[in-house]
Order: C-alpha cells, then structure tokens, then sequence
C-alpha cells in the first residue's frame, strides 16, 4: 500500500529515515516537501550565542534551528570562535531539544543535549518553564514549498489515491490540504490520515478530517507503526 510523507526531507545523503521504515512494514512510501524556510535574524540571534553569560541555557525547537547556528558560523570565521571558547561555555549550561534528529545536529555543533525523548514540544516546554525563565527569537520563518503543486500532481497522477497521507506539522497541513483535497475528490473519505504528533492531530481535526493515527512519540518507528495499524482491514 501507499503512503504519502508531506515533509521536509532529510538533510543528509540516503534514504528519509521514515520512508525507510515505512519501507520494513511492507508499505511504499514517498516523500513530497510542502514547506521552505527563509532565515531571519541572523546577525541578532549571533550577538546573543556570543553572550552565554547571559543565559541559562539553549532550546532548539527543530533541525532548522540548529540549521541557524551553523549559517551564523559560517560568517567571518566565528566557527574558530565557537570551537575556542562559546561552545565550552554553552555546554556547561542545559540544551534542551525535541525529537532524535535535533538532538542528532545539536551534537555535530559539540553540544549535549536532553530532552529528545519528552515527546512533544508542549511536554518539554512546560518542564522547561516550571525552572527557568525564558528568551526566544524567530531565526527561520515556513513558507510554501515552490514546487508542492507540482509535485502532488505528479503523484497522484502516477500512483493514484495513497491509502494514508502523513503530516508533520500545522503549518504543513495549511499549505498542502487545498491540493490534497482537489486531486483527492470524493476519494478522500477512503484514506487514512496520520499525524506526527497531537498538536498536529488537532490541526487535522479542525480542518475536518478524521485522524486515523497519531504517533506516539516523534519517530519514524512509532509512526510507522500507527500506520500500519491503522491500515489494517480491521481498522476502522
């Protein structure tokens, strides 16, 4: 059976982790990106990474944050400061993250992370703020994919209805819901709707749709997992 991943893909060489795991439950998987990301606020989020006597830590929200700090790095050899002095220091302060491939980057920046495995952004977020206060910036926006119309045409042209349709985000469903809709037609009442997590569930939901699956945790197993379930003959 097929399975439609509206996400970003991997950064990295090789196969999308969730499409590979999709892949060992017997289901054929295809990644379709729905968003793009513009950066903002480079040269301010860099006066504040240089300061970490300021804070008590850091919080990256997503692999894209993380993608922040490495584009400030990039610019008049501040990775040689970052390697000599700021990271030894940021390290001895909490870096909290959401979900294995944040904490996977955060790593390659030399810092240790925790807080991968609290589920959702909302679980961490409420443990966070129970201890300490907290500063943020906006260093990335989500804007439409440019190519998500194209690309939804070309796939359902190809390969028809998919059984189910994975999204990862509020955001994500915003921008690709119309699409799905129009080339889906009456047919959309037959496919099984998967969420990554429950803020994105309850997006789903209010958009009207019944949610067939929601992870139980962030990963490409724990969704792979409810989507089988969930396209089980028994499944309602």
């Amino acid at each position: 059976m097929k399975v439609l991943l509206l996400k970003d893909a991997k950064e990295e060489g090789g196969q999308d982790p969730y499409v590979r795991e999709l892949g060992l439950h017997g289901l054929e998987a295809t990644l379709i990106p729905v968003l793009s990301f513009e950066f903002l606020s480079l040269p301010t989020f860099w006066e504040k990474l240089s300061r970490p006597e300021g804070y008590g830590g850091l919080i990256f929200t997503s692999p894209r944050a993380v993608e922040a700090v490495e584009l400030s790095l990039e610019q008049d050899g501040k990775s040689e400061v970052w390697k000599k002095s700021l990271r030894e220091t940021w390290n001895a302060k909490p870096v909290y993250v959401v979900g294995n491939a944040t904490a996977s980057l955060v790593k390659k920046l030399g810092l240790e992370a925790e807080g991968e495995s609290s589920g959702n952004a909302e679980k961490l977020a409420e443990w966070i703020c129970s201890r300490i206060p907290m500063e943020s910036i906006i260093v990335y926006r989500k804007i439409p994919h440019p190519g998500i119309q194209v690309n939804l045409d070309s796939y359902y042209s190809k390969q028809g209805i998919p059984a189910s349709i994975a999204f990862f985000s509020p955001s994500g469903l915003t921008h690709s819901l119309k699409h799905v809709r129009e080339l889906s037609g009456s047919s959309i009442e037959q496919i099984k709707f998967a969420a990554i997590g429950p803020t994105t569930a309850r997006a789903l939901a209010a958009q009207g749709l019944p949610v067939s699956c929601t992870a139980e945790s962030p990963t490409p197993q724990a969704l792979a997992a409810g989507i089988r379930t969930a396209l089980q003959p028994h499944s309602s």
